[in-house]
């Protein structure tokens, strides 16, 4: 046995000690260390000695952004309050200006219509003046005597009609009195009746001498008659050949196709093709009615009465009914309710709401046939193109025969007889045999642009509106429609009315003083338009049916129309928004701004913004520069503005930025109205053009911009 004792060791049975044990060294101390804990420790040594820098860099970073912070935050406090101290100032200046305009402009307009009347008054050739209903109801009185037929002279008559009728309907939209607006309506109907009743008996007229203009190769009638307006073509058939299939009237590019029982029967056809369309207006009066009591078809059929609301303070006496109805029913919708009307009792109140012919026809549907399917055409959601054509087919009058020298003519004082069709027929097993339907073919006209292949409406005599659903087997190729019908009707070639929105871009460019050149491109599209003075011209190089439009000098109205009715439509109205996506702005922001573009038109150009649909709805942004000259605008001339309801600024931001940011340019002021923005910027000369404005040039400017309202639809 051992015993360890303070280093010694008794070995007991040995009988002898042994030296202790040296004890051993710690290896740990003093020992060093590696090479791995070196770069360890250095590691962290380099990386708490960076992370003290960046702290003390962000520390840093932060105080100078928050001095940054201060320093703009008293700036924007300086520029508001120099923009508060002189807003009275430059607010009253605005309105100064603009009122000048406008009062100068009221007097021009008021001048001119005194000198149109005192004009006609002097020239005195028996063209009754329309707003004197008198007169106009003497007019009609007195032609619809005239026992003129001769098919030359009732074509000319029917033309200083139309003058009229373009008048009335002028009159019609302007007047505010509701006992002058149905006198209005009513000489209007009263004429268009007249028109349709003198092609009636010029027709007439040249049908009872058909034998006596005979085609040798056919046997049969057939002739064409033009004019400005109109382009008749007749067909009388009297060889009554069953082989016959159709005829194509090669002077006036329109044909047709009959089926074999009218081929053997005693019918005369007829082609009426007028460039100007009062089908559309008759049915825009019938289902936007103002004051109307009564409505006639120009195609035959008969009076139509209509009641009419009488509006007591805005509201009619239906709308109260329908009020105290939905007090005591809260659980029925409004819509519900007033869908139970007739369309005669959606009339237009006298506060402006104006409803929209689908909603009177859908109206009007769900009361007489909710199951039934009616395509009727919303004309402001489609647009008639290239005038009506009349197709219809009629009795052949009995033709005069010569015996010993005498004419001999069967006088039967009917008229001109509509064929009866379609017709069906009963065999003897009792099968019924219905008509088959009819065929046309169409060359599209000249005049007229059609972006997409059109649609075509036949005229709904009944219901005085444009319908789709009586039109199959349509087919478009090159320049050419063919399509078929269940039976002879009115019909017109239609196109979208928004088909080339939305807008792509715009731009104003000055040419030179009071003179300006407006460009938008469309969808489908591009239309230019110089603005020089009061008077605007249409510029386009790439499509012929524009041609008889481009180079002529006319006023903004009357360009604004012949534009549409070329069918390139660049213009909105105030139901735009239910056809095609809007930028939503507010829209006295958006008026404020084409007054003061207008104002500034003849030295700055303006320009579309991508920022302006990403700003928000109070908030309008666009490229502008001074610009002096006809030479196209620098790239790097532009520069973004931002305008708002209370103040207006330029952005440090530019087309290119990557995203948007309202942030005003450095050095920059604000203003309480775009135009004293704008002159910031801009040279003594070019303020000085601004100012040398014509009241007619800026008037014209700003009517366009409504018109087009490139901020809200590009």
């Amino acid at each position: 046995m051992c015993v360890r004792y303070h280093g010694y060791v008794n070995a007991v049975g040995f009988g002898r000690f042994v030296m202790p044990l040296k004890k051993r060294k710690s290896s740990k101390k003093g020992s060093k260390p590696n090479k791995a804990q070196k770069l360890k420790q250095q590691r962290e040594e380099e990386e708490r000695r960076l992370r003290e820098e960046e702290e003390a860099r962000q520390a840093e970073r932060e105080e100078q952004e928050r001095q940054e912070r201060e320093i703009k935050e008293k700036e924007l406090e300086r520029l508001e309050l120099k923009d508060r101290e002189r807003r009275d100032d430059e607010l009253n200046e605005l309105r100064h200006l603009l009122e000048e305009n406008h009062a100068a402009v009221t007097k021009w307009k008021t001048d001119a219509v005194e000198k149109a009347k005192w004009e006609r008054y002097v020239h005195c050739d028996g063209t009754p003046d329309p707003a004197v209903v008198q007169d106009i109801n003497t007019y009609i009185s007195l032609w619809r005597d005239d026992p003129e037929v001769d098919i030359t002279a009732v074509l000319q008559q029917c033309k200083r009609a139309t003058w009229l009728v373009e008048e009335l309907e002028e009159l019609l939209r302007g007047a505010t009195d509701p006992q002058e607006a149905e006198k209005y309506q009513e000489a209007l109907i009263n004429l268009l009746e007249l028109i349709h009743f003198k092609h009636q008996v010029a027709t007439e007229e040249i049908l009872k001498r058909a034998n006596e203009s005979i085609d040798t190769e056919t046997g049969n009638m057939q002739t064409v008659v033009k004019d400005d307006n109109v382009t008749l073509c007749l067909w009388a058939n009297l060889k009554k050949n069953p082989r016959f299939k159709g005829l194509n009237f090669k002077e006036a590019s329109v044909g047709f196709e009959l089926p074999k029982q009218l081929a053997v029967s005693d019918i005369a056809v007829r082609i009426l093709h007028t460039r100007y369309d009062h089908l559309s207006l008759l049915a825009r009066m019938a289902h936007q009615r103002v004051y109307t009591t009564s409505h006639r078809s120009l195609t035959g059929g008969d009076a139509i009465a209509v009641e009419m609301d009488v509006s007591i303070n805005g509201e009619t006496k239906e709308d109260e009914e329908v009020m105290s109805i939905l007090e005591s029913e809260g659980q029925k919708s409004a819509a519900s309710l007033q869908s139970t009307r007739s369309s005669a009792q959606l009339a237009q109140h006298q506060s402006g709401q104006i409803l929209t012919q689908m909603e009177a026809l859908k109206a009007e549907e769900d009361v007489t046939s909710p199951a039934s399917v009616v395509q009727v055409v919303d004309l402001m959601q489609y647009t008639p193109l290239g005038g009506i054509f009349y197709y219809d087919i009629f009795c052949l009058p009995p033709q005069a025969y010569q015996v010993n020298g005498w004419e001999i003519r069967q006088v039967l004082n009917k008229g001109l007889e509509v064929f009866p069709y379609p017709t069906e027929t009963t065999l003897e097993d009792g099968t019924t045999l219905s008509s088959l339907p009819i065929g046309v073919s169409v060359t599209l006209p000249d005049s007229v642009v059609f972006l997409k292949p059109p649609h075509v409406a036949c005229w709904d005599v009944a219901g005085e509106q444009w319908r789709m659903d009586r039109v199959t087997d349509a087919s478009h190729e090159d320049a050419k429609i063919s399509f078929k019908m269940d039976s002879f009707h009115a019909f017109v070639l239609m196109q979208e009315t928004y088909a080339n929105f939305p807008i792509r871009s715009w731009e104003l460019k000055p040419l030179c003083q009071d003179c300006v050149i407006l460009t938008v491109n469309g969808a489908l599209i591009d239309v230019s338009i110089t603005i020089k003075g009061d008077q605007c011209m249409l510029e386009s190089q790439h499509h012929k049916g524009l041609t008889h439009l481009t180079g002529k000098w006319m006023s903004a109205p009357a360009l604004q129309r012949a534009v549409i009715n070329a069918g390139i439509n660049i213009f909105v109205d105030e139901y735009a928004d239910k056809y095609i996506s809007t930028c939503c702005k507010d829209p006295l922001t958006e008026h404020a701004a084409y007054e003061q573009m207008a104002l500034l038109a003849s030295a700055c150009a303006f320009s579309w913004s991508k920022w302006n649909a990403k700003c928000r709805a109070e908030h309008l942004v666009m490229q502008v520069c001074e610009h002096l000259g006809p030479d196209p605008v620098p790239k790097d001339s532009w520069s973004l503005y931002l305008l708002g309801a209370q103040k207006s600024l330029k952005l440090q931001i530019t087309e290119t930025s990557d995203s948007f940011a309202p942030d005003h340019y450095p050095g920059s002021e604000f203003h309480s109205t775009f135009m004293h923005m704008l002159q910031d910027n801009m040279s003594a000369e070019g303020i000085n053009m601004t100012r040398k404005s014509s009241y007619l040039f800026i008037d014209t400017v700003q009517s366009l911009l409504c018109a087009t309202k490139p901020l809200m639809h590009s």
